[in-house]
């Protein structure tokens, strides 16, 4: 959060207590919120706020890589605040929960690449989908 914070003023953007909220729950957030629900947030704190303001916000923070964006293929987002950088995603196919999971062989993964590709990786996103605990059938 400190962080964004300090972002936001090097690049001579304000600080208004709606972007301190919106900020606080990217920062704060483990379950990587859609912009939707970062709104519903807000709004119990600062109701007059509008979708507007959020959507402007989070692609501010976007903008000076404070916020990971993660686009799946029916048009729907969700945002990573915690951890704005590249990292991989488990992401549950039946109720959409997004899990982070360390893994210690990223690095070596993408000079593999890099030396099968003869590519400079600059960014890359790594997404696993599958069925998590909560939705799989029970086994009898």
């Amino acid at each position: 959060m400190e962080q964004m914070v300090a972002k936001l003023r090097e690049h001579d953007f304000r600080i208004t207590p709606q972007r301190l909220a919106i900020m606080r729950i990217l920062a704060a957030s483990e379950e990587h919120p859609s912009v939707e629900r970062v709104y519903e947030a807000v709004r119990r704190e600062f109701p007059t706020t509008s979708i507007a303001t959020i959507y402007k916000t989070v692609h501010l923070l976007k903008q000076i890589d404070e916020v990971l964006e993660l686009g799946f293929p029916d048009g729907s987002n969700r945002y990573d605040g915690n951890k704005p950088f590249p990292h991989p995603h488990v992401i549950c196919i039946k109720c959409k929960k997004i899990v982070d999971p360390d893994l210690d062989n990223l690095d070596e993964m993408k000079r593999e690449v890099e030396l099968e590709t003869n590519f400079k990786i600059v960014n890359h996103r790594l997404d696993f989908f599958g069925i998590c605990s909560n939705c799989m059938p029970e086994k009898t």
